[in-house]
């Protein structure tokens, strides 16, 4: 028996890296799986290929499961649309969203063109909008849902040279929070990943010295994708039905749940009084600062390195 025996799920993204491994991991935990992936290059400039998505829908197929492929892009709302209805189609509905697909564009943000920017906004924002307004009223409709979307520690941390992902992964944050908070009440439910793992996006960050190549060569050997992968499948199981809303974080064999943002000071002047701007130099100012955060990324989560790390 496996934990989503009976269940479907769509995994986009699904040719490479951690979509891979969702995909597969799925399907070896019972569930009939829409594989989808473009099949494009890492960063979306050319027009894809049916080959990743169907290499591993046959792979899941060749070991006695059940996977149909698809090459649609997520950031086709109608596209989306066919990927439910394929999976309606070929086995009989959908329980599952697992949603890694996504592109880079790094650059620094004073060298940013409206295209960098759009590329990857369409794809990661967009695109988690897309999946989910497609599929979400078959969710409530059926009472039963599960949604994973992936954020990243470059918009929960901040990451130099990746303002548009940065940006994009905050905002797939904030989307899974709301979803998770209006799906209650029809038990859709919906939770976000922060992964770290050795994958074509991090094989393409460039090595400037010894040191991070040595740390790339320790990340290859225990963050892996199949990590991220396994947690993000437990998540979307049946027996994970009480776990909405959160952010976690997988690195290694390390699993993080993430706080989420609400205030730490207040400053307050008493009734009748107000604020001026001098006041608020004078004294709001230094009574926050000591809580300020700084602009250190600091250490990845597992007490890995701090680098540049997209998920």
């Amino acid at each position: 028996m496996g934990a989503l025996d009976g269940r479907v799920v769509l995994v986009t993204g699904g040719g490479n890296g951690i979509g891979r491994d969702c995909a597969l991991i799925a399907a070896q935990e019972g569930a009939m799986v829409v594989v989808n992936d473009l099949g494009g290059s890492l960063k979306g400039e050319d027009e894809g290929s049916a080959g990743p998505a169907e290499a591993v829908a046959a792979e899941i197929r060749a070991a006695g499961g059940k996977a149909v492929s698809n090459s649609d892009s997520v950031t086709d709302l109608d596209a989306c649309y066919g990927m439910l209805e394929q999976a309606k189609k070929e086995f009989g509905g959908l329980h599952a969203v697992i949603n890694p697909a996504g592109i880079l564009r790094d650059v620094m943000f004073h060298k940013m063109s409206e295209a960098e920017w759009d590329a990857v906004i369409s794809v990661h924002m967009r695109g988690s909008f897309n999946v989910a307004r497609a599929t979400i009223e078959h969710f409530r409709d059926q009472n039963d849902g599960a949604y994973m979307f992936f954020t990243s520690t470059s918009g929960l941390f901040g990451n130099i040279g990746q303002a548009n992902y940065g940006a994009a992964k905050m905002g797939i944050a904030g989307l899974s929070r709301i979803i998770a908070m209006e799906g209650a009440r029809n038990n859709v439910r919906s939770n976000c990943l922060a992964p770290v793992a050795w994958t074509r996006m991090t094989q393409s960050v460039p090595v400037k010295d010894e040191a991070a190549a040595a740390r790339r060569a320790v990340m290859a050997e225990k963050v892996r994708a199949d990590q991220p992968a396994r947690f993000s499948v437990a998540m979307v199981t049946p027996a994970a039905a009480h776990v909405s809303g959160q952010i976690f974080g997988s690195s290694g064999e390390n699993i993080i749940l993430y706080s989420q943002p609400r205030p730490v000071e207040t400053v307050s002047k008493p009734e009748g009084e107000s604020w001026t701007v001098q006041s608020i130099l004078d004294e709001a100012v230094p009574k926050m600062a000591p809580k300020f955060f700084d602009l250190n990324r600091g250490p990845l989560p597992g007490n890995t390195p701090a680098q540049k790390q997209p998920a």
